[in-house]
C-alpha cells in the first residue's frame, strides 16, 4: 500500500479514478474547495498549486504523486503556462525534495503537436519542468486522447451535435483521433501506481482501434446507438475564424469565456490526434476493456438520466 499524493481529484477524470485509487492506497488529495462523500480514507487538503507550504504537507510521506491537475480553457498563453506549467515545475522540485519515488504526470497529446495551441505548449512545457527534476524519481507520463463518459461536459456539445443528428463540424474534415473511455483511464493510472519498471514510459493511451477513428466512423456508431442518422457538417477554417472573432467580441462584452478561442483552432484543425502504443508493450497489465460503441452507449443513458441530453435511450428507436 502506497501513500498517494493526488491533485486533480475534483474534475471529470479524477472523479473517476479516487474512488479506484482509494480501494488499495493510502490517498491525500488537493483540492480548492472541501469534496463531500469522500472514500474511507481519503484525507484532503484545501489550497492551491501555487502554495509551497500546502504543497510540502501533500507530498510529506508520499512514495507516488499522481498530477492530473491542469486548465483544458485559460484566458491567455500567460494563464495556460502559469497554470499548466509553472504549477506543475512547482510540484515536481518539491517532489524531488521530498524524496518522491514515483511521478506520475498526465499530460495530454496535444504537448507532441507545441505548435498548434497555448494549451499544447503549456503541456509539452509542464512535461520539460518534470523531465528537469526527473533524475530524482521514477516518472511516467501519459498523454491521453480524447477522453469520454459519464460526467464530461468539455464533450457535451460533442454528444448534443451528434445526438441531434447534425453536427456542425469546426475541425479537420478527414482528420484521425483516438479515444479513451475514462474508466479505462483510471485503471490505467491506478495501474501505474503499482507496476514495476515504469520510469522513462510516455504512454498514450487508447480503446485499441488501430489508426484512430475518424468523423464520419464517430458519427456512424452514435448513429446506431440513437437510430438517427448523423449528419456531419464541415466549417471552413477561414468560417470557424470569423466566428471566433465574433465569439470573443461578445464574450468581452458579457464578461465570460468564448464558446470557441481562436487559439483552439490550430488543435481543432490538426489532422493527427492517433495514439502510438509502442510504449504500452512495455507495460503488461493494462488493455482498455471498453470500446466505443459501449462506451457511447453508457455516456449517453448518463446523460440522459442526468437530464443533460434528451434522446432515446442507447438502443431505442432503431
Amino acid at each position: 500500500m502506497a501513500v498517494v499524493a493526488f491533485t486533480g481529484a475534483s474534475g471529470f477524470i479524477g472523479r473517476h479514478t479516487l474512488p479506484r485509487l482509494a480501494r488499495h492506497h493510502r490517498v491525500r488529495i488537493l483540492v480548492r474547495r472541501p469534496l463531500e462523500a469522500l472514500p474511507p480514507g481519503v484525507e484532503q487538503l484545501v489550497g492551491g498549486l501555487h502554495e509551497e507550504e500546502v504543497l510540502s504537507r501533500l507530498l510529506e510521506g508520499a512514495q507516488v504523486v499522481l498530477h492530473l491537475a491542469g486548465a483544458i480553457h485559460a484566458p491567455s498563453r500567460r494563464d495556460f503556462f502559469h497554470i499548466n506549467a509553472d504549477a506543475t515545475g512547482r510540484l515536481a522540485r518539491l517532489a524531488a525534495a521530498a524524496r518522491v519515488e514515483r511521478f506520475i504526470l498526465v499530460s495530454s497529446l496535444a504537448a507532441r503537436e507545441p505548435h498548434v495551441s497555448h494549451y499544447a505548449a503549456s503541456k509539452a512545457e509542464a512535461e520539460a519542468r518534470v523531465l528537469a527534476e526527473g533524475r530524482s524519481f521514477e516518472l511516467v507520463i501519459v498523454r491521453p486522447p480524447a477522453v469520454y463518459g459519464p460526467g464530461d461536459r468539455t464533450t457535451l456539445d460533442l454528444f448534443r451535435g451528434l445526438a441531434r443528428g447534425l453536427l456542425p463540424l469546426p475541425a479537420a474534415r478527414r482528420g484521425r483521433f483516438s479515444l479513451l473511455y475514462v474508466e479505462d483511464l483510471a485503471r490505467l493510472l491506478v495501474h501505474l501506481v503499482e507496476a514495476p519498471a515504469v520510469d522513462g514510459l510516455v504512454v498514450e493511451p487508447d480503446d485499441g482501434r488501430p489508426g484512430g477513428w475518424n468523423w464520419d466512423e464517430l458519427a456512424a456508431v452514435v448513429a446506431d446507438l440513437t437510430g438517427r442518422p448523423v449528419r456531419i457538417l464541415p466549417i471552413p477554417r477561414p468560417l470557424a475564424l470569423l466566428l471566433a472573432l465574433v465569439g470573443e467580441g461578445v464574450a468581452r462584452l458579457r464578461g465570460g469565456p468564448p464558446p470557441l478561442p481562436r487559439d483552439r483552432l490550430g488543435q481543432l484543425y490538426h489532422p493527427d490526434w492517433v495514439c502510438t502504443p509502442e510504449a504500452l508493450a512495455r507495460l503488461p497489465g493494462w488493455r482498455p476493456q471498453v470500446g466505443l460503441a459501449e462506451g457511447l452507449a453508457r455516456t449517453l443513458d448518463w446523460y440522459r438520466a442526468a437530464g443533460w441530453l434528451r434522446l432515446p435511450a442507447a438502443g431505442e428507436g432503431r
